[in-house]
């Protein structure tokens, strides 16, 4: 009955951030991973083509650029210095530039994981 209990207990639990695993996936520029971080926006939400696209910082200091697609998920009231938590799937571009996308719950072959923002003790998917 506890065993049954415990499990039951851990199901639907979201994603803890992992800042030393997001600072290694980037070290090692593993595009397409899933990814769950804490981090500070640097910059004015823009939207641009059905995106919330903004800047961030995360806690090991490396910039990423996050694009949050609001034909899908909710938009995010946010200001620059706003603290939020992040899950969603990396990706690298040339230069390297680094980004994170796919933070809707909406699941699609570009986005093969539900993804969200938490801030202010609300999640946007």
């Amino acid at each position: 009955m506890l065993s049954l209990l415990l499990l039951s207990a851990g199901c639907g639990e979201r994603d803890q951030p992992d800042d030393q695993a997001l600072h290694q996936d980037l070290v090692n520029a593993r595009d397409g991973v899933e990814v769950t971080f804490d981090a500070t926006v640097l910059s004015s939400p823009v939207e641009s083509g059905g995106h919330e696209r903004f800047e961030v910082k995360d806690t090991t200091g490396e910039n990423l650029e996050i694009d949050h697609n609001t034909d899908l998920a909710t938009y995010v009231p946010l200001a620059t210095g706003s603290q939020l938590i992040i899950h969603g799937r990396l990706y690298v571009d040339p230069g390297p530039r680094y980004g994170v996308h796919c933070t809707h719950a909406k699941t699609s072959s570009g986005c093969p994981y539900s993804g969200w923002i938490e801030f202010g003790g609300n999640y946007y998917e």
